[in-house]
């Protein structure tokens, strides 16, 4: 298996502070994760400025009873600040890319070498924003929160359509925080079969424990949200993890791929460690030349020194050849 890359979604969890994006660059360096994301947008390019009931956020989210307006206005990330975070990740030796949410944050994105297009769960329907990303030649990641599989179909075929085979689904529950009887991790799987594309994980649940069992089935990316400290505050601090919190997942998810490791069968017993303590055939009580061997003065014991046990129903009722001691280690040699 290989490493698992993990990203660290800093999203609005900067307090519209650029020390504190930058500061939370510096932070999400030292957990151990492979990227930092952020999100590319404003909250006329995303949405309208609106107060009609379509445009007031409900359904029992987090956001209740507040203009889509006013979200994106508070959570978005200014993009003259981009270069800047872009630049301290790279210092960090982290990846920094983001998800652009209309062509001109593609295109923006592109101006500064954004290595990896990422594509939000709601922007899944949004053909043209997916083609025109995909166009760019970037390998594609597409979160798939609120996707019917017609909408994944089409929408990986549209990255091809667009030259773009390189695509990485991530399984991902819309809900923040996401329940843990809503995760359905087998359906990650069911991605890489159906789709035959790579697989990942967007998790909004709260704790590291499903976004380390998705590494443990095979994910390769997982992306949580990070932020430096939840008294910042903000529309995502209430299910985005700590330094701390983050550094222990990265720790468990890379102690997972250890265990995982690769496909290994013994093939050579002498080379086993631990071989020496398994069972085997020995005399267990002293014999005379002529003796019959019985399940009494052979027995299958430890350690495994002796006649391997799949021999013992073949010589019961045979004789040994020599004169043996208790402990004698039995060979065929000494059957007759």
């Amino acid at each position: 298996m290989g490493k698992t890359f993990i990203v660290a979604e800093l999203s609005a969890n900067h307090g519209h502070k650029l020390e504190t994006a930058l500061e939370s660059v510096r932070a999400i360096a030292e957990t151990g994760v492979d990227a930092v994301k952020i999100q590319t947008y404003t909250a006329d390019t995303i949405t309208l400025d609106c107060d009609r009931d379509d445009f007031v956020v409900g359904g029992g989210t987090l956001w209740d009873n507040t203009k889509l307006y006013d979200l994106y206005k508070e959570a978005y990330t200014p993009w003259e600040w981009h270069q800047a975070i872009f630049d301290e990740a790279k210092k960090c030796g982290l990846m920094c890319f983001s998800t652009p949410f209309d062509n001109t944050a593609v295109d923006f994105l592109n101006s500064l070498g954004n290595p990896i297009m990422k594509i939000a769960s709601f922007e899944i329907t949004d053909v043209n924003l997916i083609r025109y990303a995909a166009s760019k030649g970037k390998p594609m990641v597409i979160s798939t929160g609120i996707a019917t599989i017609e909408d994944i179909e089409l929408a990986i075929n549209t990255c091809k359509e667009a030259g773009n085979n390189d695509v990485t689904l991530l399984h991902c529950v819309s809900a923040y925080p996401a329940p843990l009887e809503s995760v359905n991790l087998r359906t990650m799987l069911d991605m890489k079969d159906r789709f035959g594309v790579k697989i990942g994980l967007s998790d909004h649940t709260m704790g590291a424990d499903v976004a380390i069992a998705a590494v443990a089935l095979g994910a390769e990316l997982v992306e949580k949200h990070f932020i430096l400290d939840r008294n910042i505050g903000g529309p995502d601090a209430a299910f985005s993890m700590t330094v701390d919190e983050f550094s222990s997942m990265v720790k468990s998810i890379r102690n997972v791929e250890k265990a995982i490791g690769d496909v290994s069968y013994h093939t050579d017993p002498s080379l086993i460690k631990g071989r020496q303590f398994s069972r085997s055939l020995y005399i267990a009580e002293d014999m005379m030349c002529g003796d019959v061997i019985t399940e009494k003065n052979v027995r299958s014991v430890r350690p495994g020194f002796g006649l391997h046990p799949k021999y013992l129903n073949d010589i019961l009722g045979k004789k040994v050849t020599k004169n043996m001691k208790k402990g004698d280690r039995l060979s065929l040699e000494n059957v007759g």
